[in-house]
């Protein structure tokens, strides 16, 4: 699973690293460590970690955000549909 943090927008809350200690970390009081390229077996907690992130700045690759949020796709398509009536 890749991984992305957009250090210009962490503000170093820190909840990435009290939900998935062993990806991300934090150095000093605003500095964030995290491993670009997390275990698989972390993918539930990456996902608390994302969820969680109070600015957003956490963004895994998109094959791994559609398999962590199966059904997140369904029935989009149909939403722009125009009716004659």
């Amino acid at each position: 699973m890749r991984l992305v943090v957009d250090l210009n927008r962490c503000q170093g809350y820190a909840q990435c690293a009290f939900l998935a200690p062993d990806v991300f970390a934090m150095h000093g009081d605003e500095g964030l460590l995290y491993d670009p390229q997390a275990q698989d077996a972390h993918r539930e907690r990456v996902a608390q970690a994302v969820a969680a992130c109070p600015v957003q700045a956490i963004l895994v690759d998109e094959l791994d955000m559609a398999a962590t949020a199966p059904g997140t796709l369904g029935g989009a398509a149909r939403t722009g549909e125009a009716s004659d009536g």
